[in-house]
């Protein structure tokens, strides 16, 4: 028996991304890297002040998102997106959602300023039984409602 996006068999979670607001669904992926946030701080130091010094909250740097997943029929939706959005100078928006062993959103991250970075596939070879990894890189302003203008 097969496994497909119904099956609850052995799964313990997956990740779906749609980008524009379903206009483009990519599928379901295995794996997300990178779903990070990171404060960047200023320090401040008054010359009456010793060895005081006041920290205040700088910008906020996000860590590309990588996402892999084995490749399948979803992987020419990647293609169709790629092909046409990858220089178009519109911004993409989509969302990130962690989905349940019954397909069921758990919690969506809505990205602002969607950019691909980088699409690649696993080396892949007859003699050998590995499945083909499908690997899709994506710069983003962010995921927080920070105030940014985006």
């Amino acid at each position: 028996m097969g496994l497909n996006d119904n099956s609850t068999l052995a799964l313990a979670n997956r990740f779906s991304v749609v980008v524009d607001a379903g206009e483009y669904d990519l599928g379901s992926w295995a794996q997300v890297q990178g779903l990070d946030v990171q404060w960047k701080m200023c320090e401040y130091r008054a010359g009456d002040a010793g060895n005081d010094r006041w920290f205040f909250p700088g910008f906020t740097e996000y860590t590309p998102i990588k996402l892999t997943r084995a490749a399948c029929a979803d992987s020419t939706k990647v293609q169709k997106w790629l092909s046409g959005n990858s220089f178009a100078s519109k911004p993409h928006s989509g969302s990130i959602s962690l989905m349940d062993p019954s397909n069921s959103p758990v919690v969506t991250w809505e990205m602002r300023r969607i950019i691909p970075v980088k699409w690649s596939i696993s080396s892949f070879e007859a003699g050998q039984s590995k499945v083909a990894l499908e690997t899709l890189e994506l710069q983003h302003l962010g995921f927080l409602n920070d105030g940014s203008q985006a």
